[in-house]
């Protein structure tokens, strides 16, 4: 996943990213990973997993939401 090439993917804005404090957290699609990045700093560090351990991450966030955590 180390060469992943980011030169088409498109990022997408997480709609629960907090608005005046700066704290985007944007996505994208590419070939068979899923990619994370902070949105003030695009060309910065980026955090790669595969497809099904982002699934699962968001089903864990969204269990652990309905659960008033």
């Amino acid at each position: 996943m180390k060469n992943t090439d980011f030169a088409s993917a498109v990022w997408r804005k997480s709609s629960h990213s907090g608005g005046a404090s700066g704290e985007c957290v944007e996505v994208a699609g590419v070939r068979s990973v899923i990619a994370l990045r902070d949105s003030k700093d695009p060309n910065g560090p980026r955090l790669v997993v595969g497809r099904g351990a982002f699934l699962s991450l968001i089903s864990r966030i969204k269990d652990d939401k309905n659960e008033g955590c």
